[in-house]
């Protein structure tokens, strides 16, 4: 017989799902708060509420995807970038666009 994990394990290994879940979605979602971002995607006829929306629908495995294309699109833009550049445009569309798909295929 297997012993079983003790109940603090389990309520820390849950707290910590959740919490990294939380992070992903905040990383995800400052993204599409950004300005530029929001001019990119009103440029290419996305609808951000949409996008913002389905962020709160999506699946783990899913979800921290998109967290990590979104955390390489703010690295790709901190330090000052003070424009962005047809490479970063061409990530955030194809982010936007892999959120509504995601959520569309449900």
């Amino acid at each position: 017989m297997t012993p079983a994990a003790p109940a603090a394990a389990l309520d820390a290994a849950v707290q910590e799902h959740v919490a990294s879940r939380a992070a992903d979605r905040d990383t995800v979602l400052r993204l599409l708060a950004r300005p530029d971002v929001r001019a990119i995607a009103g440029d290419a006829g996305i609808d951000l509420r949409r996008a913002e929306t389905a962020v709160a629908t999506m699946d783990d495995t899913s979800l921290a995807e998109i967290a990590a294309q979104a955390r390489q699109v703010e690295h790709g833009l901190a330090g000052g970038q003070s424009r962005v550049t047809i490479s970063t445009t061409t990530i955030i569309i194809a982010l936007l666009l892999v959120i509504l798909i995601v959520v569309a295929v449900k």
